[in-house]
Parts: structure tokens; C-alpha cells; sequence
């Protein structure tokens, strides 16, 4: 299917799509998330998550420490307690629980 067409001809209608890998409705929806205080942790999750994705190896265990501690962590200073147990448990074999892919989460 092209993008934006599901396999039956249908307009895409995904979480993923419209959200993710759109850029503008990546940016209206960040917005909403920002500007709305109920929302304004996941907003700030996300973006911390983006530049994860970007920082360079040496830095990764740093940056997931301070991911699980603000936003992982009950009492953290943006605790996110709406992300069930399984998006921010540790992966297999990993101690910090911040793994390579952290979009993973926003899913």
C-alpha cells in the first residue's frame, strides 16, 4: 500500500501515522500534549525520548537514568503513571530500563 493507504485502498488512520510520522500532525500533537497540564508529562516524555534516540552512545546510560528517575519512577518529577508496567520495565538484559528503541514507549 502507498503511504498514508491501508492494504484495502483506505485512508491510513493510525496513532503511529498521523502522530508520528507526519510532521505536522506530530506538531499539533505535541501542542495539545504541552499545552494542557493534565498532558504536559507525556509532552515532556516525548521529547526527552526524541533526544534519547539522538545522543550518542557514551551518553545513553546517563540519559536513561535520569529517564527512569523524572519519568519511570513514582514520586518523579514528572512521573508519567499512566505507562503500564510492561513499557517501563527494564529490557531483558539491561538494568536501567531504557532500551535502544524508546518510541517503543509512546506506543
Amino acid at each position: 500500500a502507498p503511504p498514508g493507504r491501508t492494504q484495502d485502498g483506505g485512508q491510513e488512520t493510525s496513532f503511529r501515522w498521523q502522530c508520528v510520522e507526519q510532521p505536522i500532525g506530530k506538531l499539533l500533537f505535541r501542542r495539545f500534549l504541552e499545552g494542557s497540564a493534565e498532558f504536559a508529562a507525556a509532552g515532556a516524555l516525548w521529547a526527552e525520548i526524541e533526544a534519547f534516540e539522538q545522543c550518542e552512545d557514551a551518553e545513553r546510560e546517563a540519559a536513561a537514568k535520569k529517564l527512569r528517575s523524572r519519568f519511570f519512577t513514582p514520586g518523579g518529577s514528572e512521573h508519567c503513571g499512566f505507562l503500564s508496567a510492561t513499557a517501563t520495565a527494564p529490557p531483558a538484559g539491561e538494568g536501567l530500563g531504557v532500551g535502544g528503541n524508546m518510541a517503543a514507549v509512546m506506543e
